[in-house]
């Protein structure tokens, strides 16, 4: 118990950040990405194994150039390469769906349908799902709003999705989405809306501190 207490100490002198990853892989990842730095108050940050980062206050955006979904343990290669530690982790991507319908989407992120021996198509690993992002409920709420500020309702919906992709990931973690086609992937008024939601970090931060290091789900 006291090594677990002087662990979780350690965790909490360090700095704490909320981690934003997007690719330029793809368009509506990366145009939220751009949407967002376009916002005041970033500067560049460290590299990340040759991926450029950004800094705002807490918050480190990075741009990689590969699918998202492949991208395991994100929390812990940033927390080896700065010493900083991962509070949590937003992930920037498009959504697609059969129905081609304009979505503006939130969602945890694990594979628990995957059995064991199955291909892992999207990511993640077998019968596992990382802790959800406790920034759902509020960047859900304020994402509703500023949809409808934006006069985007009631052509987008916007909703919360079930878990079904990876990558594998501790941190708590979810996924900021538009949808569903290329036409909608690069809509720059839903790229805006998403970014505007971001910069409302100081407004939608956590209420608590992990009292012990959050662990994956192991189904």
């Amino acid at each position: 118990m006291a090594t677990a207490t002087r662990a979780v100490c350690s965790k909490l002198s360090r700095t704490m950040v909320t981690l934003v990853v997007a690719t330029t892989a793809d368009p509506a990842s990366i145009g939220s990405a751009a949407s967002l730095l376009a916002m005041p108050g970033w500067q560049p940050g460290p590299s990340l194994q040759g991926a450029q980062s950004f800094v705002n206050k807490d918050v480190r955006l990075i741009k990689l150039d590969d699918r998202l979904v492949r991208e395991n343990h994100l929390d812990r290669r940033w927390e080896e390469a700065t010493g900083e530690v991962v509070n949590d982790v937003v992930f920037l991507s498009r959504h697609v769906a059969s129905s081609t319908r304009p979505a503006l989407t939130i969602h945890p992120i694990g594979t628990p349908q995957v059995l064991e021996g199955e291909d892992l198509v999207s990511g993640g690993k077998a019968r596992w799902a990382a802790p959800p992002n406790p920034r759902m409920g509020p960047w859900f709420r304020l994402l509703k709003e500023v949809a409808e500020s934006h006069n985007l309702t009631p052509e987008f919906e916007v909703t919360l999705e079930a878990t079904h992709h990876g990558p594998e990931i501790n941190s708590p973690t979810m996924f900021v989405e538009i949808g569903s086609t290329e036409e909608y992937w690069k809509r720059q008024d839903a790229a805006q809306a998403i970014a505007f939601v971001g910069i409302n970090f100081q407004q939608v931060k956590f209420l608590f501190y992990f009292v012990a290091p959050p662990l994956p789900i192991q189904f």
